[in-house]
């Protein structure tokens, strides 16, 4: 990289700035101070990200100051030259961060040498649209029963997209109703497989059981897709581009008892999927079965800015996904061993993907917009839960708190106040830090490791305080 480019460019970027940002809570910007980065993230965890993966060889700027969100929060003019004069900006094009979506497009309008990435790019897949319910979510099997072969309903089953927990459709009759999904070059598309029986029961598949499924490709570009087969989850990785024709066959032990050779079904492998167009929960930074697509996406933006050090990015990548993992573990061991499958969070709906990715539910005044206001119905509908369920704990985001880390919000102190409830725990959506935590040097991985946890163990474990 030219060590002089950015001087360069700040010479003469006076004239650009962000025009009409949304967002009203600060205003600020690094004005005639040195720009130390290499590149800017637009928020917390993308700036924790993009360090690590960055290493010794990049170093990021992060705009939005300690114990603030990035959203409702707007930069001053300075910061466009600002970021124009280091080599990289990540942001994620969502209303959530309007005053980012502004600003890349301005750097995409005004400025050449800068690489504006949008980390949501290639996860359309994952993404939770705006009306979801939180009801669809792949059954589990019915362990602990015998399963006769002629009880198996062979010629009805359900195949279901696990990135997005999505029913892709069904076999139906000898037929397909639905189909799978696109698949990227080098990405892939895990597929679960919902076989019943004539009672409805979800028969467990496997190497392990006494049946099992499979997959095969049977022609188009043959080549195109790689697929592995783990209990009842196909994983289909591409390869190439191209279409690879699909048959699914399932064993009783080493015997075919079925398969779908009367109608095969079609998987292609592309270099891009388009964005549906419609508007997505944009919390995707707070699942660890996210995260990782989102720290890969900054390694390979990374390689193709300084390809003389791909290599080390894409082992910081590596290493600090299999910190994310750890992570996943535990919010999976957390939930799974809890006593309620309900807590109670005192702010707006940002944990939407963690519910879903691991089968819980954390109960909210009001939905995913950071800006929707909470009614006294909407209080009294959460104080009735907690005393049904026997909650005693809160859990809240302590970025809704007008002074974070120091007081809690309103609404907490309302609630404790008219239930029977006595703590109240913080549960931070990392999109920001405060003082403390700042102090301390913690990353996501501390904030979810140190502070959601065990949040979220005492809330869903009445007693434990």
């Amino acid at each position: 990289m030219d060590p002089t480019r950015r001087d360069v460019l700040k010479a003469g970027a006076g004239l650009a700035a962000v025009g009409g940002l949304a967002g009203c809570l600060d205003v600020v910007g690094l004005g005639d101070d040195e720009i130390e980065g290499d590149g800017y993230a637009a928020f917390f965890a993308l700036h924790d990200w993009a360090e690590e993966v960055g290493g010794d060889q990049m170093s990021f700027e992060n705009p939005v100051g300690t114990g603030r969100m990035g959203h409702g929060w707007s930069p001053d003019a300075d910061l466009t030259p600002d970021v124009a004069s280091t080599d990289i900006f990540f942001y994620l094009d969502t209303e959530e961060f309007s005053w980012a979506q502004d600003l890349a497009e301005n750097l995409e309008r005004d400025y050449d040498d800068i690489q504006v990435v949008n980390l949501l790019d290639g996860l359309e897949p994952f993404l939770i649209p705006f009306d979801y319910d939180g009801s669809d979510r792949m059954p589990e099997p019915d362990h602990g029963h015998d399963y006769a072969v002629e009880d198996l309903a062979l010629e009805e089953w359900d195949i279901w997209d696990l990135r997005s927990q999505d029913q892709l459709g069904y076999w139906h009759g000898g037929h397909w109703h639905g189909g799978l999904p696109e698949v990227l070059v080098d990405g892939s598309v895990p597929v679960g497989i919902v076989l019943r029986d004539n009672q409805e029961r979800v028969v467990p598949l496997g190497e392990d059981e006494r049946y099992r499924v499979d997959a095969r490709a049977v022609g188009g570009d043959e080549d195109a897709v790689e697929i592995e087969v783990d209990e009842n989850i196909v994983e289909f990785t591409g390869r190439e581009l191209g279409q690879t024709e699909i048959v699914f066959e399932f064993y009783d032990e080493d015997e075919l008892i079925y398969d779908t050779t009367d109608e095969v079904t079609t998987i292609e492998v592309v270099e891009e999927i388009e964005d549906d167009g419609e508007f997505h929960d944009p919390h995707t930074w707070v699942d660890p079965g996210i995260v990782p697509e989102m720290v890969d996406g900054i390694a390979d933006e990374l390689a193709d800015l300084d390809p003389d050090n791909e290599e080390t990015y894409r082992e910081n990548a590596a290493a600090y996904n299999e910190r994310v993992d750890q992570v996943h573990q535990q919010f999976e061991e957390t939930i799974n061993e809890a006593e309620l499958d309900v807590a109670i969070f005192a702010a707006h709906d940002s944990f939407q993907y963690v519910e879903r990715r691991y089968d819980f539910s954390l109960e909210t005044p009001v939905g995913i917009s950071p800006d929707a206001q909470a009614s006294r119905d909407d209080i009294i509908g959460l104080v009735e839960i907690i005393e049904e369920e026997g909650i005693d704990t809160i859990l809240y985001d302590p970025f809704e708190s007008s002074s974070p880390g120091d007081d809690l919000p309103q609404m907490v102190d309302s609630i404790l106040e008219e239930s029977s409830a006595e703590y109240a725990e913080p549960l931070t959506p990392a999109e920001g830090t405060i003082q403390e935590w700042e102090d301390n040097d913690w990353g996501w991985v501390e904030q979810m490791e140190e502070i959601n946890i065990p949040s979220l163990e005492q809330a869903l474990n009445p007693g434990t305080a």
